[in-house]
């Protein structure tokens, strides 16, 4: 499938076909399950899912490429092709609320915000596999103490289990990135891994807490929490966000009115 990337849309092709069927091996797709796949591009992807059976949505903002997506699938009844912003796509709407998997080489611009907008269909969603960049999966990983530490690491640990899978070179992509990028899977937890009456709440307070990353949660988290509020949870009004572990910020999340 011929097509100038495009800047704007964040474009970077998968081209190595070794990297492709890593991807499709890690995967494992089956006849028998529906997968939503968040821009297929120019679909080096999409030709290997097409032929294990499942059934596809596929995501595509690119009007042009989504226009020869329709071509090339046109006699495939069980793929489906959705044009438009996925940031404003009810994926519940999408696979008629249905349990899905979902799979996307995603575009460095958007990656953060889609990652959020996707976790509000956790509890239908089975797993994810992203290509991302190599930094944003060590965020999503990263576990307290470090600087990677994070809103979007305690935010996606809450929600899912975090697996960095592996690295791919920038010559895997067409055009070629200046970054590293990485495959994740995210895995929705049955049960989240603390107790959270209020889930948001909860988010509010952890984003309240990354804020300011430099300054402490006695001030982060002013006109949340009092300072003797914070030890009463067992945290150090002296301690920064990224040293707290998921149950201390649980802890905190409790208190809040």
């Amino acid at each position: 499938m011929k097509h100038r990337a495009r800047k704007r849309f964040g474009q970077n092709f998968l081209r190595d076909p070794r990297v492709i069927q890593r991807i499709v091996d890690t995967v494992n797709p089956q006849a028998d399950q529906l997968i939503v796949e968040v821009g297929p591009g120019r679909g080096a992807l999409t030709a290997p899912l097409v032929s294990s059976g499942a059934e596809l949505k596929l995501l595509e903002i690119d009007r042009e490429l989504a226009a020869q997506l329709e071509m090339q699938y046109r006699d495939c009844p069980q793929v489906s092709v959705h044009t438009g912003d996925v940031l404003r796509m009810d994926l519940g709407e999408v696979t008629g609320g249905r349990s899905f998997r979902l799979l996307g080489n995603l575009p460095y611009n958007i990656s953060t915000p889609l990652i959020f907008h996707v976790l509000k269909w956790s509890e239908r969603i089975r797993d994810m596999h992203f290509m991302l960049q190599h930094e944003v999966v060590e965020r999503m990983a990263a576990p307290p103490g470090g600087k990677a530490r994070g809103k979007l690491s305690v935010m996606c640990q809450y929600r899912c289990q975090v697996q960095p899978l592996f690295t791919v070179p920038p010559e895997a992509f067409s055009p070629v990135p200046k970054v590293h990028s990485a495959l994740v899977r995210l895995v929705p937890h049955q049960q989240p891994p603390v107790a959270v009456d209020d889930p948001a709440g909860f988010a509010k307070l952890v984003s309240h807490a990354f804020s300011m990353r430099r300054k402490t949660l006695r001030n982060s988290l002013r006109g949340l929490l009092e300072a003797d509020q914070i030890e009463r949870a067992g945290v150090d009004p002296g301690a920064r966000a990224e040293t707290l572990s998921m149950e201390q910020f649980a802890a905190l999340a409790a208190l809040m009115k």
